[in-house]
């Protein structure tokens, strides 16, 4: 048994390693979808004491199982961006489908004590603007642009943009008795790419970090409760900046081309929840998140021998919430059904908006079965539909150069949308 175990969890490595997330879906560049349950029940798993794919969720949900298992699966995504700006109407140019994996290991090692192991990515980004979107900006487009521009600061519209992150996750459970279960653990945070390209030059660049989770679990009688906590972290990103414009170089309107490094800060994350079993196989959740995105403050990228400053990215979001309520039923002894609905805000204020990151307050929907095939499999699908409110950003802060962020340069009306579909297969021992 413990070869199986080794095995996958060696298959979970090599796994996340070739795949990460692409677009952002929740509030921010946040992708919280971390198990197929999960996806169907919109994320409301934190006080869930009987499914696996909790324990990406909460790992403290692993004490209260008496088995070990694993859960190999991938979530595919297929988001939609777009923008109304004085130019016409345009769509992000990014991949129409990108898979995100979604692991997860579980060892009983006796009977008080659970090591666990997964891989996710839980924060992703990627839009792409074709050069015109935005014409106060844009590097080949022609257009009158009404607020005079300061000559000494080049213009650069958002091209590309784009951040793969994976979290590598140890987690040790506890149990404490047969009704209370605590956890601890590590997050290594590995941003697999990150890329910053604009109008006026191209900025890409990896790095590793640490963080923490910590968890709990308790039920009592038909009621369940859950909270979790993972900590925000700086990931030190260094890379390559590349300038597009050599005269612009040569006149020293933009810095040249050099090894860079920029920190981007994650937020921290705390889940609470509630579940109660209505019938043996009825139940609901109730749960809610704050995700900390004052941390997600400013971006700025310097030359690394020089300390030159290269671009400033301001962002200062504000911390947000999410309420979510999940829904199991058990049709059949090996067939269960999920229903989620989630209500998402941004953290992301008029003041400092990003065509970079067009997040607004969003809408999830979610439907999942879970199929029990005998011999401790189980295949496991999700589908979520994902809806943001529509934003009009008309900015009073006129476009000088330099930072675009929550300036008119970037005025216009936004829509996103997305399609999520995750498949996985559970083994219990």
């Amino acid at each position: 048994m413990n070869r199986q175990i080794a095995r996958a969890i060696a298959t979970a490595i090599a796994t996340g390693a070739v795949v990460a997330s692409g677009p952002t879906l929740a509030a921010g560049f946040s992708l919280p979808e971390a198990s197929t349950a999960g996806i169907g029940l919109t994320n409301a798993l934190t006080a869930n004491p009987d499914e696996i794919g909790a324990f990406a969720y909460n790992p403290a949900a692993m004490g209260l199982h008496d088995t070990s298992s694993v859960a190999l699966g991938a979530i595919m995504i297929g988001p939609s961006f777009s923008v109304q700006t004085a130019s016409g109407q345009h769509d992000s140019q990014g991949a129409d489908w990108t898979v995100a994996p979604m692991i997860q290991a579980a060892v009983r090692v006796n009977e008080d004590w659970r090591i666990g192991f997964g891989v996710t990515a839980p924060f992703g980004l990627e839009t792409r603007w074709q050069d015109g979107t935005f014409p106060a900006l844009s590097g080949t487009v022609r257009v009158p642009v009404p607020p005079p521009l300061d000559p000494n600061v080049p213009r650069g519209q958002p091209t590309a943009s784009k951040l793969e992150i994976l979290d590598f996750s140890p987690t040790v459970a506890y149990r404490v008795n047969e009704n209370l279960s605590l956890s601890g653990g590590l997050d290594i945070y590995w941003v697999k790419t990150a890329q910053l390209d604009s109008t006026a030059g191209r900025l890409s660049g990896d790095g590793t970090d640490l963080g923490f989770n910590l968890s709990a679990l308790y039920r009592y009688e038909k009621w369940s409760f859950g909270a979790a906590f993972r900590s925000s972290a700086t990931v030190g990103l260094e890379g390559d900046y590349r300038p597009l414009s050599r005269t612009l170089v040569a006149i020293g309107r933009i810095p040249p081309a050099q090894s860079a490094e920029v920190d981007i800060d994650l937020p921290w994350r705390l889940q609470v929840g509630a579940r109660y079993a209505v019938t043996e196989d009825l139940a609901v959740e109730l749960d809610w998140t704050r995700t900390g995105w004052s941390e997600f403050s400013q971006l700025e990228v310097k030359g690394k021998s020089t300390g030159q400053l290269i671009f400033t990215d301001t962002n200062d979001w504000n911390d947000s919430n999410a309420y979510r309520i999940g829904l199991t039923y058990q049709v059949r002894p090996s067939t269960e059904l999920r229903f989620g609905y989630s209500y998402d805000e941004t953290g992301q204020p008029d003041a400092h908006f990003s065509a970079r990151v067009p997040d607004n307050d969003r809408h999830l929907f979610g439907i999942g079965v879970a199929q029990n095939i005998g011999e401790g499999l189980s295949l496991e699908l999700g589908y979520m539909y994902v809806k943001a409110n529509d934003r009009s950003v008309r900015s009073s802060t006129p476009y000088r150069g330099g930072d675009i962020n929550g300036t008119d340069a970037i005025d216009g009306n936004y829509e996103m949308d997305a399609h999520l579909v995750g498949l996985e297969v559970v083994k219990v021992f």
